[in-house]
């Protein structure tokens, strides 16, 4: 069962790449940083990735909450060379997708939010089945 989940989550994350063509990489991280599928290039650490995310994520929750925003929808990290989003994946996962600069955001968001989408469904249909 672990298996088709993660190669559906796979799936999505290779339609994300091949469809925004400025995603350089992506993975979907549990909210406790457990790394639960990646495309990523050569020289990138999964588990590196999984751990910042969930520090990330944690900070970004916590500022949410403590200056009264509300629930946590996305982080966005702008560096020199691209940028890093971490979406919301329904309540069990977020989205790390690392995007090159340049791109035109508003249509790489819209891809990456579309995925966060189908990411959410995966891992709910294969929770609901779990507890069937």
């Amino acid at each position: 069962m672990e298996t088709s989940r993660e190669n559906e989550l796979q799936d999505a994350l290779k339609r994300l790449l091949e469809k925004g063509q400025d995603v350089d990489a992506a993975a979907v991280v549990s909210m406790d940083g457990f790394v639960m599928a990646s495309v990523l290039p050569a020289g990138y650490e999964k588990d590196r990735l999984g751990a910042m995310s969930a520090a990330l994520l944690s900070l970004g929750e916590r500022t949410a909450f403590e200056f009264g925003r509300g629930e946590l929808a996305q982080v966005f990290v702008e560096g020199a060379q691209g940028y890093v989003f971490l979406i919301a994946a329904g309540e069990e996962a977020v989205l790390n997708a690392i995007v090159r600069r340049g791109s035109k955001l508003g249509l790489v968001l819209y891809d990456i939010r579309n995925a966060a989408k189908d990411i959410a469904q995966i891992i709910e249909s294969h929770l609901q089945v779990e507890y069937e």
